[in-house]
């Protein structure tokens, strides 16, 4: 929403924007967000991900607003180091090339 000056007063006026949405496929979400499919719906189970919905019987597709929100969120998380990381491997446990000492 922004205001613009009405013409006829010049008293500010509410205007509402649409956005236009845009839909995406599943080859366009998979070049937007590198996660196996197994992973995104995993986190689409859990709430944790946009929610795909149907076209047609056979279509389904994604909010790419929803996803582009998303992506920001999990940027911001990360940045605030909200985002548990896995911990490194333990090098001194391998049984092919071990360290030396």
């Amino acid at each position: 929403m922004y205001l613009s000056m009405s013409k006829d007063t010049n008293t500010p006026r509410r205007t509402m924007l649409i956005a236009t949405k845009k839909a995406i496929r599943r080859a366009e979400l998979r070049r937007i967000v590198p996660l196996a499919d197994s992973t995104i719906y995993e986190l689409e189970q859990r709430g944790e991900f946009p929610r795909r919905f149907y076209l047609t019987a056979r279509c389904v597709v994604w909010d790419l607003t929803e996803v582009e929100d998303w992506i920001d969120q999990r940027r911001r998380a990360s940045e605030a180091s909200l985002i548990k990381r896995a911990p490194l491997p333990d090098v001194r446990q391998r049984k092919t090339r071990p360290v030396r000492q």
